[in-house]
């Protein structure tokens, strides 16, 4: 069987999650990209190193016809006859959700739903959906691509509030504004880099910040577990530390699944940011429509103990889930940290550690670089100012904590103006 698994650019999710598990599921990997080489570059040496094919895959149609052409040749060589019989479409990228969705709906596969892949990507869509569904109403606003941001000062928008573009990812240009002068000055700045951007601007939801990861097979939908969040000081909301939680307060799952009931999620894998206020009501910040990323779903699979990657690729085979998994996830007896460490300011990276993964009083850590040495960048504010990321996973919170702080203290990065 077949696998065409779109994608923009090589990510770990892919390279040490999907593709090993494609291989176990003895699946054919076609990855379909609209940058071919840095994935064949990525895949070198693999054992199970899938064929890179370009596509133009913002683009559904051109999906389509690039499957449709590939599912032709391969038909017509007797030799792959018996494996062009059934295929399948994935993708992981938060961009291309809904592209894989109408694809794969096109050819009668397993499919999310493309209305909620929009509805979730979408920013100001899912905060009208929701309000129209009667699941939250978050005030809001949304500043068209070259619209003045004057035209804001008419929202009766309540300070403090997050300006976001609408369709952005990795806290990029997220911003926490105190009035109405500063919100049109910090609008102004992300239309200058971001010319062809919508942007959503709305209430800020105070709360302790957290996820809930699900996966559902089109049948049943289960909770895999979810984590606690840390974030940098304001204005910005980059995610320092991720803390795995097995199992949430029963009434606050219930309020998050509800909502994601209203935005329509149900098939495959679904990573959402939401917070709980002091009064135990959960709003949800955003709904990422695919498996959590940053090296956090590689922790999540070994804390849950279960073939995560696997799962998540077999519902799109039309595959059913063990009816018991969201109990067996809620049981693990393991805990577990994701900690990134981030620049603090621009220039070029002079020293740094590489990968580790060590084993040590029953603590499994291990330590991934995301910035190579030698390598200049600017201070983002955002994800992307990510030295690397360092996780574990033990049988205790406390000693999962020291296992970090251990090899933070052990260690050292340095850049250099």
């Amino acid at each position: 069987m077949r696998l065409y698994l779109l994608a923009l650019n090589p990510t770990d999710s892919v390279t040490q999650g999907f593709l090993p598990a494609a291989a176990r599921l003895g699946l054919d990997v076609t990855v379909l990209t609209d940058h071919a080489e840095p994935h064949r570059r990525a895949y070198a040496g693999m054992d199970f190193a899938p064929r890179v094919v370009e596509c133009e895959v913002r683009d559904f149609r051109e999906v389509i016809g690039v499957v449709s052409r590939h599912r032709e040749r391969e038909a017509a060589t007797a030799q792959a006859a018996a494996r062009s019989a059934g295929f399948a479409l994935f993708s992981n990228s938060d961009h291309l959700q809904t592209q894989t969705a109408l694809a794969a709906e096109y050819f009668g596969l397993p499919a999310k739903d493309w209305k909620a892949t929009l509805r979730a990507k979408n920013k100001g869509e899912l905060r009208r959906h929701l309000a129209a569904a009667g699941a939250d109403a978050v005030r809001s606003a949304e500043l068209a691509p070259g619209q003045d941001p004057s035209a804001l000062r008419e929202s009766d928008l309540p300070f403090p509030v997050v300006v976001k573009p609408r369709e952005g990812v990795a806290s990029e240009d997220v911003s926490l504004v105190a009035d109405a002068a500063e919100l049109e000055r910090r609008c102004r700045e992300i239309q200058h880099r971001r010319p062809g951007a919508a942007l959503v601007v709305e209430e800020f939801l105070d709360g302790r910040l957290c996820t809930l990861e699900t996966l559902g097979d089109g049948r049943r939908r289960h909770v895999l577990g979810g984590f606690r969040t840390r974030l940098s000081p304001p204005p910005h909301f980059i995610e320092e530390m991720l803390e795995f939680v097995p199992a949430h307060p029963p009434a606050v799952v219930a309020q998050v699944l509800a909502q994601l009931d209203a935005i329509g999620i149900g098939l495959g894998a679904c990573h959402t940011e939401f917070v709980v206020q002091p009064d135990g009501r959960a709003r949800i910040i955003e709904v990422n429509y695919r498996a959590i990323g940053d090296q956090c779903d590689l922790m999540l699979a070994e804390a849950l103990g279960i073939p995560l990657f696997e799962h998540i690729l077999s519902v799109h085979l039309g595959r059913e889930l063990p009816a018991d998994l969201g109990e067996r996830c809620a049981g693990t007896p393991l805990r577990a940290r994701n900690e990134a460490v981030c620049a603090d300011r621009a220039g070029t990276l002079t020293a740094a550690p590489g990968p580790y993964d060590e084993e040590r009083d029953g603590v499994r850590l291990a330590y991934r670089p995301l910035r190579p040495l030698g390598e200049r960048h600017e201070h983002y504010r955002t994800n992307r100012d990510y030295l690397g990321v360092i996780w574990a996973v033990g049988p205790e919170q406390a000693a999962v904590d020291a296992a970090v702080a251990r090899f933070v203290a052990a260690n050292r990065w340095e850049i250099t103006p």
